[in-house]
């Protein structure tokens, strides 16, 4: 009776094994297909960056193309939206460029893409890296960090960037903030406001780059979800052709 009751637990054993293998790659092809879906649908957000204002006061954007190497990148990383423009302030003579981009369907996805990495795969030098902040027009206080390049001799282009990353809501100069588990997984329930995006304000002079955040940056923000989920974005800014007054 013994050796019967061993054969029968060996034979379960076997069946069980199988219909677990089984499981393992319906599971397998399911969760292939869930991620190759995220892959080629991004996630929306409730105002897309492609209807960020042109006209922002004395602001006047254009877009801006961006390097080879870095659509790559963001290709391969699934980042879900992304504007890149030169903006040009007549009044001041000045100019600025503005890159912002958004990564939900896997926000992990953002590590690794940041100036100090993608400047250099592009050919310029890296001379300082400095912890900073900035004023808003709305008064906040927001922390970046400020750096320098340029490229190599006989070349005297230079060029300073502002960086800084919006993770869920909440301003980050740190990618350990979202380099955890959590932030590698992929969304699965493509909720909009589980997202990292970078912004990178450049110019040939750091007086520019911090004027140009100081005038932009709240509306940057305004498109993202907030620590609550909620869009700031009013439908005005649609309606109003793409242009934004200045408060001054």
């Amino acid at each position: 009776m013994c050796g019967n009751t061993g054969k029968t637990s060996v034979w379960f054993a076997r069946v069980l094994a199988v219909l677990l293998l089984v499981s393992a790659g319906i599971a397998y092809r399911v969760s292939g297909h869930k991620l190759k879906v995220l892959g080629n649908e991004p996630v929306a957000l409730t105002v897309p960056l492609s209807g960020f204002p042109t006209r922002i006061g004395n602001w006047i954007g254009s877009e801006l193309p961006i390097p080879a190497t870095t659509r790559e990148y963001m290709e391969r990383n699934f980042a879900d939206d992304y504007f890149s423009r030169r903006y040009v302030n007549s009044s001041d003579k000045i100019w600025a460029d503005i890159y912002v981009v958004y990564c939900s369907t896997r926000p992990g996805g953002m590590l690794g893409h940041r100036p100090g990495v993608c400047y250099p795969a592009n050919g310029w030098l890296q001379e300082t890296t400095e912890e900073s902040q900035f004023t808003s027009r709305s008064g906040r206080q927001i922390e970046c960090l400020m750096q320098k390049f340029r490229k190599p001799a006989p070349s005297l282009d230079e060029v300073v960037v502002l960086s800084f990353y919006v993770h869920n809501g909440r301003i980050t100069t740190n990618e350990s903030d979202f380099e955890g588990l959590l932030g590698r997984k992929f969304n699965i329930a493509r909720d909009p406001s589980r997202y990292v995006a970078q912004v990178q304000i450049s110019s040939v002079l750091e007086s520019s780059v911090r004027k140009a955040a100081g005038d932009v940056v709240d509306l940057v923000i305004d498109f993202l979800p907030d620590e609550n989920g909620k869009v700031g974005t009013s439908a005005s800014i649609r309606s109003s052709g793409g242009n934004v007054k200045s408060t001054e």
